[in-house]
């Protein structure tokens, strides 16, 4: 194809011509400061070096994480039926008390109480009670830091996921894993800073708004990865163009990029395509090596549960989540539960048929990334999270059935690793679990932790926008919880 003539297609045709936009302006500008685009891209005033955004970044302070692993339980586990032990229910199934909540139902006075279906046991040196619908993680607890104090703003899906995402009820905002590539960079430019595995029921709630980067840059926003198949989409080159073409028309664009350097927006423009062409010219060598689970051992695969058809997906992507940060990528979040009702976390019917299965699918590939991690001295650095957007109140939602609503009031997350000290609980709820009423925290105060173990200050970390220092914490702040910090 003769330059010139390339050269004056649109940015339509230049996308679908290569590639149908491979992994799209995401993944713009995630090549190293000393290489091919180093060499030939400038910035839009054509004479300043093209400098990579997510070039590797020091923090403020040295971290004592430099990796994150979110694993979303979308919908909301109940706390008092996981993690938050409340012994003064029992022998109150069905029994109408005073109690305030407030949920999809909106707001009352009374409910009926559900009497958790599950038996639960202490654990490990610090006595950590946990229910029986994990068995695996139970002994564990020693390693992890439990909050059950944790709050939020909203008791909808929509805006509480986007809040336990972004800080904030409203879209728009960049999302927790935008700011920590933001911040800290990419360890790995042959793979995408941020990646997402989402749940193949389908997605959540508000759906891309969750790993949005907001008014950031393009180069911040979270690259879907699959555990099956390809695992990122629109990464192979058309039928037909092979290797070398592919390099003949990288070859070209930047000879083009270079003898035009007038300071004019489509230069810059057709830089940031070339950045994206290199990338996923790259990525497709990478990226398969990177997700072929293959090379693991038989014993890998059974810590994780992928030989049990119940726990097959999620432990392939706990696995791969391992594999990621193994190669420097930043931030991955794996959602677990898709689509709506029953086949997520969210028990407005049958609560332990829901629970069951989605416990079923999480709990082994849980404790064997938290083992993997451990055996190759990579938990000390890597800050794995647990948690939904709320949890759920202790009174049946409807007139009949064992059903849960949302509760923003007060609920369990839970931390490990990355400097976080295991063993640990904070925060109570009251007898019933309806509210946080000790050391109540916030979700920003649980992003502000995230923040601070990666080396920075969460009320410091900020980006210029719409004439405002904007902070993942808010322009209000929030400290982190200091209480499980090593």
């Amino acid at each position: 194809m003769a330059i010139k003539n390339f050269c004056q297609r649109t940015r339509r045709e230049f996308l679908w011509q290569t590639g149908a936009g491979f992994t799209g302006t995401a993944l713009a500008g995630m090549l190293s400061g000393d290489d091919f685009l180093a060499n030939q891209a400038v910035a839009a005033d054509g004479e300043t070096p093209w400098v990579n955004p997510v070039a590797p970044k020091k923090p403020h302070f040295d971290p004592k994480a430099t990796a994150v692993i979110f694993l979303y339980m979308y919908g909301g586990p109940s706390h008092i039926d996981t993690f938050d032990y409340k012994p003064k229910m029992k022998g109150m199934d069905n029994k109408t008390v005073d109690v305030k909540t407030f949920g999809r139902g909106g707001h009352k006075n009374q409910g009926r109480i559900v009497e958790t279906p599950w038996n639960f046991k202490q654990y490990g040196e610090c006595g950590q009670w946990v229910s029986d619908l994990f068995p695996h993680k139970a002994k564990l607890v020693d390693d992890i830091a439990f909050i059950h104090s944790m709050t939020a703003d909203s008791p909808i899906h929509g805006s509480a996921m986007l809040m336990m995402n972004s800080g904030r009820i409203l879209s728009g905002s960049p999302c927790l894993g935008s700011w920590v590539t933001y911040g800290l960079g990419s360890e790995n430019q042959n793979l995408p800073g941020f990646v997402v595995m989402l749940d193949p029921r389908g997605g959540p709630i508000s759906g891309a708004k969750n790993w949005s980067c907001g008014y950031m840059p393009a180069s911040y926003q979270a690259t879907i990865m699959r555990s099956q198949g390809n695992p990122i989409l629109n990464l192979a080159p058309p039928p037909g163009m092979s290797t070398e073409t592919q390099r003949r028309l990288l070859d070209s664009l930047a000879e083009y990029n270079k003898e035009h350097r007038e300071p004019r927006a489509e230069n810059t423009d057709l830089a940031a395509r070339i950045a994206n062409y290199e990338l996923a010219f790259r990525m497709q060598t990478a990226a398969p090596e990177a997700t072929d689970i293959e090379q693991e051992t038989a014993a890998t695969h059974e810590m994780y549960g992928i030989n049990d058809k119940k726990s097959a997906t999620f432990g392939r992507q706990c696995l791969l989540a391992r594999r990621m940060v193994e190669r420097g990528v930043r931030f991955v979040q794996i959602y677990s539960g898709g689509n709506h009702n029953d086949a997520n976390w969210d028990a407005h019917g049958d609560l332990k048929t829901n629970h069951d299965l989605h416990a079923g699918e999480t709990d082994k590939p849980i404790a064997g990334l938290l083992r993997d991690l451990k055996q190759r001295d990579m938990l000390k650095n890597t800050l794995i999270v647990w948690g939904g957007e709320f949890g759920r109140q202790p009174t049946a939602e409807y007139a009949k059935g064992t059903g849960r609503d949302h509760n923003a009031y007060g609920f369990t997350m839970w931390m490990a690793g990355g400097g976080i000290k295991g063993g640990m609980s904070v925060g109570t709820t009251d007898e019933l679990g309806s509210r946080a009423v000790d050391d109540r925290f916030h979700v920003r105060n649980l992003h502000a932790t995230v923040l601070h173990q990666l080396g920075f200050d969460p009320n410091n970390l900020s980006y210029f926008y719409d004439g405002l220092d904007q902070r993942l914490v808010g322009v209000e702040g929030a400290a982190p919880i200091r209480q499980i910090m090593a």
